[in-house]
């Protein structure tokens, strides 16, 4: 389901007013209830310790927008969920708080956390053959031995923390995995030694997929939010607004695969528009990930129903 409101962004900028009632409209539609404390309780109860899952990288205007992300946790407080069950996470604190969530910790008593920095853990981990060079803060980093080097720990965050997941992604072209989406950035921001599989398209097929259908990581998350107020289809990491397009659009829904791969579609769309070279996509990625049954690949059977605000 999308909603869009024409007045969310002013000069690629995100105004919150409009974007709290794009949020409570999406999340009332979705689940069907009357009020955005019941909504919310559909999703998460009180006693959940909520995880929401940003994009930071980028920085806050081609990232996750802080602003969606303010709403949600507006909604998640009218629903009884204690301020410290609220954490907002990615792999590095350092870039949650340069793209500016640092401010919605102070405004809203909720916790920031990186993934990375919260530790692995030892007993929950994808194993597969398939050696990694360690880096500095992968759990086996200096260690020996015959198996080391072919696991990918799972973060502490995930394994002793966070209950429930709420996924909020930006619509933001990624030359690896087509799409800096829910599937790719849960599954590589949860875990350490990565590095082995995003070097190589067939790997990272293989494994985001895999990684996605683990019980500490995929079973967790109860929404996918697609941030789709402005599409960036050049630039990944780089914050690059000159290749941007403004949606003032966001996306909902409970299938990751759905919305990664109505993402693609999306991209490429804007780049013809704008002249840019085409991109082939990693769709062998959301191929596995449909035969894993973590949602629907067919970009044809993918019912998006556009609510318009305003109009």
């Amino acid at each position: 389901m999308l909603v869009q409101d024409r007045e969310a962004v002013d000069a690629f900028r995100a105004r919150p007013a409009p974007i709290h009632n794009m949020v409570e409209k999406g999340i009332l539609t979705l689940t069907g209830s009357n009020t955005i404390a019941q909504a919310w309780r559909a999703v998460v109860s009180t006693q959940d310790v909520v995880g929401i899952k940003v994009v930071s990288g980028p920085g806050p205007n081609s990232g996750t927008r802080p602003a969606v992300v303010a709403a949600v946790i507006e909604g998640l407080l009218a629903a009884g969920v204690p301020p410290r069950h609220i954490v907002i996470w990615d792999r590095r604190l350092t870039d949650l708080r340069l793209a500016g969530f640092d401010d919605l910790m102070k405004q809203y008593g909720v916790r920031l956390a990186g993934s990375m920095q919260a530790g692995y853990d030892e007993k929950t981990f994808y194993d597969v053959a398939l050696l990694g060079t360690l880096v500095w803060g992968d759990l086996e980093f200096g260690k020996k031995g015959e198996r080391v080097g072919r696991r990918s720990f799972v973060s502490k965050l995930l394994t002793h923390d966070i209950t429930k997941v709420i996924s909020i992604t930006p619509l933001l072209n990624d030359n690896a995995a087509g799409v800096s989406g829910h599937l790719s950035g849960l599954a590589l921001d949860s875990v350490d030694n990565v590095g082995r599989f995003e070097s190589d398209p067939g790997r990272l097929a293989m494994a985001v997929p895999e990684l996605y259908a683990l019980r500490a990581l995929g079973d967790k998350v109860v929404l996918n939010i697609t941030d789709a107020l402005i599409c960036q289809y050049e630039g990944g990491e780089r914050g690059l607004l000159h290749f941007s397009a403004t949606l003032n659009q966001l996306w909902f829904s409970k299938d990751p695969v759905a919305l990664d791969v109505l993402s693609l579609k999306v991209l490429d769309e804007q780049r013809k528009k704008a002249d840019a070279p085409p991109v082939k996509p990693n769709t062998e990625l959301y191929d596995n990930a449909a035969l894993l049954q973590l949602g629907t690949n067919d970009a044809k059977g993918i019912k998006a129903d556009l609510i318009k605000i305003g109009e």
